[in-house]
């Protein structure tokens, strides 16, 4: 007789809370717009369907908060990190996968889920008391009604983004006499063997040609509205990078470190293009960090000049799309539940983090909170030594220092961790740690004791 848990959005972190849901006994009643009403970014109707990139970024749980994350999420029973397992494709050091067979994956285990129903149609605007319990996931592309309902209720001011999406292009139309296959420093990861990346090396003349380009390429026009919208520093266009100077992009996504070309091995590119692969079969590769908001014909006429991509052909050129996401700190309390309104939680990236991985984990968070308010009890926020409470924490205003502090949205890193007080940097010999030794292993540190916190809030 337990009522259910009302969930608007089947994207990364309605997907998760759903299953967090159901796991724990509760029904779930999930609502989903699409394919009945699409977003300017989705392609299909299924579940967590990935719009930007396919990877869900460093694997690392000792040495990188969101490795760290996915380990927690792992210990969790995670249905995104399950299914990501699932679907990995070798990405070095990263997590990647497949994005339709992904999708699929998600899709299967909640609709066949026998607590949890599935609703298609939008829900305009914010959803009635008479449910209690209601999740609103919606994410980045939030339909206008509901955002414009949401910030009617709050009297906030939303604040919003731009995301760019990176291109994709055909393995086979690659030049392998030109480009290579070889990971960072040959580094392995989850289901990768050292060679995972396809590299495209540029000499200096070649790489201040490409600068040039992209400073005078013919860029998208942004409507009124839209002018004013700060980008997400992790998220650049590529063309913003370049704008900033020459060697931006060389100390970015295009820096030629950890790497060797095997056609002309005694010579060291000045600059190199990665792409990564993106689905199963490995036909398809994407640029990495090649986020762009250029059109279209500029963008092939500029990316055909990287050495091995002279004949690319693109099964996806990149596009760009606003991002949407609430106040939390002033809106949400410490239950994740808009203070106006406590029969509403909100998950995922509509509250202010930024990535896959850290949408998901704020969707496991809301939905196991939401899941024990069901069933009559309380489920507490993560401790905050953790990676989901340092996440939790940003969102409900932990990380302010001040009155004027400005939210903004946040990856999950180890600045949002409290520090360990009285570290000792040694090694086992007794001898001084320093420089970067010392940030490796302090983040070790960090990384164990989130390890062990989780294990008893889990």
């Amino acid at each position: 007789m337990t009522k259910p848990v009302h969930i608007i959005g089947a994207g990364l972190a309605g997907s998760e809370a759903a299953w967090q849901v159901a796991q724990m006994g509760v029904p779930v009643i999930l609502h989903e717009m699409r394919p009945q009403k699409m977003t300017d970014a989705h392609q299909g109707g299924g579940f967590a369907e990935l719009v930007c990139s396919n990877s869900f970024r460093s694997d690392d749980k000792l040495g990188n908060a969101v490795g760290l994350l996915h380990e927690e999420m792992r210990m969790a029973n995670s249905l995104i990190m399950g299914m990501g397992e699932m679907t990995k494709l070798p990405a070095g050091g990263a997590l990647a996968v497949d994005r339709d067979g992904f999708s699929d994956a998600i899709t299967t285990m909640l609709t066949q889920h026998p607590l949890i129903s599935v609703e298609y149609g939008e829900v305009k605007g914010l959803p009635p008391k008479s449910w209690e319990n209601t999740i609103i996931a919606t994410g980045p592309l939030t339909a206008k009604s509901l955002a414009q309902d949401i910030l009617k209720t709050t009297g906030e001011d939303s604040l919003a983004f731009f995301d760019a999406i990176a291109p994709i292009v055909y393995k086979d139309s690659i030049d392998f006499d030109k480009a290579w296959f070889q990971s960072r420093y040959d580094k392995k990861g989850p289901g990768g063997d050292g060679a995972d990346y396809i590299n495209c090396p540029l000499d200096k003349e070649q790489y201040l040609a490409f600068i040039d380009a992209l400073n005078e390429a013919e860029k998208t026009e942004f409507k009124d509205f839209e002018k004013d919208t700060p980008y997400f520093e992790s998220c650049l266009p590529i063309e913003v990078m370049a704008s900033r100077g020459p060697e931006t992009l060389r100390y970015g996504p295009m820096k030629p470190v950890g790497l060797t070309n095997p056609h002309k091995p005694e010579e060291k590119a000045y600059a190199i293009v990665q792409l990564r692969q993106d689905n199963a079969l490995g036909t398809l590769y994407n640029m990495v960090g090649f986020q762009t908001k250029m059109k279209y014909g500029s963008q092939t006429d500029i990316f055909k000049t990287i050495p091995g991509l002279e004949k690319a052909v693109f099964a996806r050129l990149g596009g760009i799309h606003r991002n949407t996401f609430i106040n939390s700190p002033k809106l949400l309390n410490g239950q994740l539940q808009l203070k106006q309104r406590p029969d509403i939680r909100f998950a995922g990236q509509i509250m202010g983090v930024e990535g896959y991985v850290e949408s998901a984990a704020l969707g496991l968070v809301t939905g196991r909170m939401a899941a024990a308010q069901a069933l009559g009890r309380q489920y507490p926020a993560p401790p905050k030594s953790t990676a989901l409470g340092a996440l939790v924490e940003h969102v409900t205003g932990g990380f302010m220092d001040g009155p004027k502090a400005k939210f903004q949205p946040m990856n999950v890193n180890f600045g949002l961790f409290p520090p360990i007080e009285g570290i000792v940097y040694k090694d086992e010999n007794g001898q001084r740690i320093r420089g970067k030794n010392k940030t490796r292993f302090r983040k070790r540190k960090m990384a164990l004791r989130a390890l062990q916190d989780i294990k008893a809030w889990v």
